[in-house]
């Protein structure tokens, strides 16, 4: 949308769309990159327990 109004725009407009073009995008690539490590949990391998199918109750 901001590329686009650029062409039809003129002044200090033409500036504040150009900007929104530059920083709009790299607002919302950084927002989507951002991981939460407070929730995220690694498990280690040694703490999986293999199944065993033969363990269960007939």
């Amino acid at each position: 949308m901001c590329v686009i109004l650029c062409i039809f725009v003129r002044g200090w407009w033409l500036v504040l769309c150009a900007a929104g073009a530059v920083i709009l995008p790299y607002i919302a690539v950084v927002l989507a990159n951002v991981v939460d490590t407070r929730t995220s949990r690694v498990e280690r391998p040694g703490s999986v327990v293999p199944y065993d199918k033969h363990d269960e109750a007939p």
